[in-house]
C-alpha cells in the first residue's frame, strides 16, 4: 500500500470567550492531516495537528512548512503494518520539536490501518458500551460568571469540577471556592483547580495553604515550569495534591522522563498528547508514572472532535477512576460532527454514521 498525503486548516470558533491565565481565546487553528492508499482515495485516516499559541513547542512561524515537509515525505510510503512500526515512522520523519504533528500523524495512520473507520482503538468506548467520567471545565470569568458555569455544571449533572483560577484577585476565587464547598461537600462534587502557572514563587505555598481548607482533588500547575527545585519542595510540602501539567511540554525521552518526575515527584501528572508529541509519549509518561505510583489523567488540548475522538478512545484502553478532562468537544461553533456527546458528565461515543468531515478533507 503505498501512501498518499495532504493537509487541510480549519479555524475553529469559540462559543464564547475562552478565558485562560494566558488570555481570552475566541479561535483556534488546526490542522487536519489525511492519509490514504493511492489507489483506494474512499478510505482514508485522518488526524488533528492543533498547537496551542503560547504553549506548544510548534507554535511557530515554520509550522505549516514543516508540516507540508512531513506530508510530502509520507507519499510513496508502505502503510506501516502496526502501531509499532507506525510510532518508528512518526519518530523518523517528524523531529521532536513538532509535538502536535506526531500526533496528529501518527492518530491518521492508525486511522487508516483500522480501514478508515475513525475507530483508532477498539474498546468499550469506542462501542459504545461505557461511557468515560469527565471533569466540567469552569473558564475564567468575572465572579458571577463563573458561578452561573459551575450551577450550569453541576445541573448537568458533573461530579467533578476543574476551575481555571489565576486572573480574579485570589481572596475572591477563594470566595468561589467557598461558595461550592457551603453547598456540595467533597463527596458529592470533586474540585480541581487549574493555576496555569500563576503563582509567584514566594506566595506559593501561602495560596496552596489557603486553598486546603477547600477539600480540593487537586491543583494544576501552581507555578510556572522550570523551577525543578521549587516545585519539588511545593510538592513534598503542599497540602494540596500538585498535578504537573505545563511542567511536561519540551521533555523527551524515557531517561528524561523519569529523571523529571523522580526529581520532583509530584502527586499526579496530566497528560495532553497533542503537547507531550503524541500516544506514544503519553504511554511512556504513564508507564514511568505509574512504576513511581505518581497518578495520572489524560485531557485533551482544545482540539476539535478530530482529536478528541483519539485521545479519549485511547484513553479507555486504561482503567483508571479518575475523571479525564475530554469535555472540550462543546467548545466550537464549527466543530466537526461526530458521534460523541456528554451525558450526565460522562462522554460517550454513540453511533459512528454521525461523523461529517466535509469541514477537515
Amino acid at each position: 500500500m503505498s501512501l498518499k498525503a495532504t493537509y487541510k486548516k480549519h479555524v475553529l470558533k469559540f462559543k464564547f470567550d475562552a478565558g485562560t491565565s494566558r488570555g481570552v481565546l475566541r479561535e483556534k487553528n488546526t490542522w487536519y492531516i489525511k492519509v490514504w492508499d493511492e489507489t483506494n482515495s474512499s478510505i482514508f485516516g485522518i488526524g488533528e495537528a492543533g498547537p496551542l499559541v503560547k504553549l506548544s513547542l510548534d507554535d511557530v512561524p515554520e509550522f505549516e512548512e514543516k508540516l507540508n515537509q512531513v506530508v510530502n515525505e509520507l507519499s510513496g510510503i508502505d502503510l506501516p503494518k502496526n502501531e509499532e512500526q507506525i510510532n518508528e515512522l512518526v519518530q523518523k520523519i517528524v523531529p521532536v520539536e513538532f509535538p502536535s504533528i506526531r500526533f496528529g500523524l501518527e492518530t491518521a495512520l492508525i486511522d487508516l490501518l483500522n480501514e478508515g473507520k475513525r475507530i483508532i482503538f477498539k474498546n468499550t468506548f469506542s462501542n459504545g458500551t461505557k461511557g468515560i467520567a469527565i471533569n466540567g471545565l469552569v473558564w475564567m470569568g468575572d465572579m458571577e460568571d463563573m458561578l452561573l458555569q459551575i450551577t450550569d455544571k453541576i445541573d448537568q449533572g458533573y461530579d467533578c469540577i476543574k476551575i481555571k483560577i489565576g486572573s480574579l484577585n485570589f481572596d475572591r476565587e477563594c470566595d468561589i471556592l467557598q461558595y461550592i464547598r457551603n453547598k456540595y461537600y467533597k463527596k458529592d462534587i470533586i474540585i480541581r483547580v487549574d493555576a496555569n502557572g500563576a503563582f509567584l514563587p514566594e506566595e506559593a505555598m501561602e495560596k496552596l495553604n489557603k486553598l486546603s481548607k477547600f477539600n480540593l482533588h487537586s491543583i494544576e500547575q501552581p507555578i510556572k515550569s522550570g523551577q525543578i527545585e521549587l516545585m519539588r519542595q511545593l510538592c513534598k510540602q503542599t497540602p494540596v495534591p500538585i498535578a504537573l501539567d505545563e511542567e511536561l511540554i519540551g521533555i523527551h525521552g524515557v531517561e528524561n522522563k523519569r529523571k523529571l518526575l523522580e526529581q520532583i515527584q509530584p502527586q499526579y501528572i496530566i497528560l495532553k498528547p497533542t503537547l507531550v508529541g503524541g500516544l506514544n509519549a503519553t504511554t511512556e509518561w504513564i508507564e514511568i508514572a505509574e512504576s513511581l505510583q505518581i497518578g495520572w489523567w489524560i485531557t485533551s488540548a482544545l482540539e476539535s472532535n478530530i482529536g478528541l475522538n483519539a485521545i479519549s478512545q485511547y484513553t479507555a484502553q486504561y482503567d483508571t477512576d479518575l475523571h479525564q478532562g475530554l469535555g472540550t468537544g462543546q467548545l466550537y461553533e464549527n466543530n466537526i460532527p461526530s458521534p460523541m456527546e456528554i451525558s450526565k458528565g460522562n462522554l460517550h461515543y454513540r453511533n459512528p454514521d454521525l461523523w461529517e468531515l466535509n469541514l477537515a478533507v
